[in-house]
């Protein structure tokens, strides 16, 4: 990077530069990107701009806009840029941001705070907030100039808040500007409440799109950080990291040095007087203030360090900035494992060489079973053996099960094994101590005996795979008669503890990555699946559908829920909903997807109906759900339920045509229904 770029300070966040080229890019193609940064007189390229976690200056931020504007030759084009931001490159966690503040409203309330996530030269106050109007204004700090593409820009993501929800853009009035002499920019919002049309499709697609983003992200993060064996590049990438998952103007990292130095320490827009200071507070655990995200860089093995993302006095925090920190911070104490385990294996070279190619074969593995083939076919190159496995524990059965196996002659009897604790001695003995184990037919227990001679081996090395003191499962290298090295104990033993640190590592990411997986999948209420993957199947089982197959979608509504929290209280709602979910799960036919869409709405989706009519058995069972009272605060609560039913059997078609179908046919029944009596009662 050139002095120059190093010098710029951290005011704009990439976040925004990136609309600004990916607007440019999509209406005048990369001519026009390349002639806007020729014009603007930046250092970067296009995609270095375009990286969230990339911050330049107030200054750097208008020519760019200046330029866009010229060269794309529309006056109203940072409007536009702010407009359109939705749908040509808004970052992933700038959408999920908005949408988990569930309406317009609450965002329109919540902007100062996310505004001062993408710029720190302006402050913003909500004047006042309505059910459908808002009055907002913005100050300039001292010592900038205002442009009015700013002003435009500002105007242009603010309108487009309503969009994020399927709404019409809002409506400003703008009529004092900083650039006619105001002291500050005002602005005067209006909003329809609800939608006219049902929720365009890439309002849907946009989340949908954010929350793969976020997957794709954290996948991408494993890799990239083990893709390097030098500790400096790691940090680096660390705190780039971060600071795509987290928009914040700074960021801090001090870990230890795997050589035994003094703390390593990275920053990102600290003032570099200020980082000693700072540092010393992280690392001794001080609170660093309401404004600052701090989370520790730990393994279950080792405590590296602290991370902390910084944000302006006053800005507070929105959504889960906490939650994602951890997430890119546990990949990073796993690569900084990674990466002492490779310092110490440094010692042999050739050692080295091995486990750095596991580690990387470890790095694309995405689940469980694939981390234990990957390590199964390695341990015969790491340690000599001729055959290997690993075996996974079961805290919930007490037993070990065999997860991979390789060059073994009675594989199927290898993948077939389970040994259980209270049958083992070996394996109780190995569950206290977390010590390896050396097994031979002549002094094993009965059922080891009769195994190792059932696979012909002689020898074997086991050896615990630890996160910590919590055992995970068991690596073994195994030889038949002869084949064994002298001395179990020596080389073959330091080269199987190795890989099975790295499997432990590899086996925790993946743990990891599921649990994000999940998260990002479904309902936290219910547990069930959310709008996103609920679609997601509807697409997979409609582009499954046979010739004479039919898929159906029941759309639920609960009928009256509101009145339920507003007499019992919400507490009691969120009681109502995990019941009524536990219900519809028993209700369905195995191979149906129960999902929770919204609020009160539910959905089933019928991948496989012979023919129409069979959807009606599924209806009939959802509709006894609701036969019986719910028990919700002691007392015991009748609640009905609306539901419409969509089935498509046709060759096109589309998820959100069907899901409309039996949205439209639910509020059709539900008006059928809408004078019955009050469905709270005791």
């Amino acid at each position: 990077m050139t002095g120059a770029a190093t010098a710029e300070p951290r005011e704009t966040s990439g976040a925004t530069t990136g609309l600004v080229v990916g607007y440019v890019r999509k209406h005048g193609g990369e001519p026009a990107v390349e002639e806007v940064l020729r014009r603007a007189g930046v250092p970067w390229t296009a995609e270095e701009l375009s990286q969230p976690s990339h911050w330049t200056s107030y200054d750097t931020r208008i020519r760019l806009f200046r330029a866009a504007t010229d060269v794309l030759g529309d006056p109203a084009t940072m409007f536009r840029v702010g407009r359109e931001a939705l749908t040509h490159g808004m970052h992933a966690g700038q959408v999920l941001l908005i949408r988990v503040m569930g309406s317009p409203r609450q965002v329109y309330r919540r902007l100062p705070p996310a505004v001062a996530k993408f710029s720190t030269t302006s402050t913003m106050q909500v004047v006042d907030c309505g059910a459908g109007s808002a009055t907002v204004r913005f100050t300039l700090h001292d010592g900038y100039a205002h442009s009015r593409l700013d002003c435009d820009y500002a105007q242009g993501l603010i309108s487009m808040v309503p969009a994020v929800f399927g709404l019409a853009p809002a409506s400003i009035r703008h009529d004092e500007c900083e650039s006619d002499g105001y002291p500050a920019c005002v602005y005067h919002v209006t909003w329809e409440r609800h939608r006219r049309l049902r929720r365009p499709p890439h309002a849907a697609d946009a989340e949908l799109a954010a929350l793969r983003a976020q997957l794709r992200a954290l996948q991408s993060t494993a890799t990239d950080l083990v893709a390097s064996d030098d500790v400096d590049t790691v940090l680096r990438r660390i705190v780039t990291r971060a600071g795509e998952a987290v928009l914040a103007p700074a960021y801090l990292l001090a870990v230890a040095d795997p050589g035994g130095g003094p703390h390593l320490v990275h920053s990102a827009g600290l003032p570099e007087q200020e980082v000693p200071a700072m540092t010393a507070r992280l690392l001794a655990g001080e609170h660093l203030g309401p404004d600052a995200v701090v989370v520790d860089v730990a393994s279950a093995r080792r405590r590296h360090g602290r991370l902390a993302a910084l944000y302006a006095p006053g800005v507070g925090l929105l959504g889960d900035e906490a939650a994602m920190l951890t997430a890119h911070a546990g990949y990073a104490a796993a690569a900084l494992d990674l990466l002492i385990a490779l310092t110490d294996a440094r010692r042999e070279a050739d050692r080295a060489g091995t486990l750095l190619s596991l580690a990387h074969e470890l790095a694309g593995a995405t689940d469980a079973a694939a981390v234990c083939t990957v390590v199964a076919e390695a341990l015969p190159r790491v340690v000599g053996c001729d055959s290997a496995s690993v075996m996974l524990w079961d805290p919930a059965e007490g037993c070990l099960r065999t997860a991979a196996s390789v060059d073994s002659a009675e594989r199927r009897l290898v993948r077939s094994t389970v040994l259980y604790a209270e049958e083992v001695p070996e394996l109780v003995g190995m569950l206290s101590d977390r010590e390896p184990r050396f097994l031979r037919p002549d002094s094993s227990s009965p059922l080891l005996r009769d195994l190792l001679h059932a696979l012909d081996l002689t020898d074997v090395v086991a050896v615990p795979v630890l996160a910590g003191r919590t055992f995970l499962g068991v690596a073994t290298a195994s030889w038949p008669a002869g084949r064994a090295p002298a001395v179990l104990a020596g080389d073959a033993l330091v080269r199987l503890r190795g890989v099975g640190d790295q499997a432990a590592t590899a086996l925790q990411r993946v743990r990891l990555l599921e649990t994000v997986r999940r998260q990002a999948t479904h309902d936290g209420l219910t547990g069930l699946p959310n709008r996103a993957l609920f679609r997601d199947r509807m697409e997979a089982a409609l582009a499954a559908l046979a010739p004479d197959g039919h898929v159906g979608v029941l759309f639920c509504d609960l009928d009256r829920f509101k009145a339920v929290n507003d007499t019992l209280g919400h507490a009691a709602g969120d009681e109502l909903l995990r019941q009524v979910a536990a219900r519809l799960r028993a209700a369905v036919r195995p191979g149906d997807t129960v999902g929770r869409l919204s609020g009160d709405e539910f959905a089933v989706l019928l991948p496989r109906l012979a023919r129409p009519a069979d959807a009606d058995r599924v209806v009939a069972r959802v509709l006894g759900c609701f036969d019986q009272t719910f028990r919700l605060d002691g007392s015991e609560i009748r609640v009905g339920t609306s539901i419409g039913v969509a089935v498509h059997g046709g060759p096109e078609g589309s998820a959100d045509a069907l899901l409309r179908t039996a949205d439209a046919e639910m509020y059709r029944h539900k008006h059928l229904r809408r004078d019955e009596p009050d469905a709270v009662g005791g």
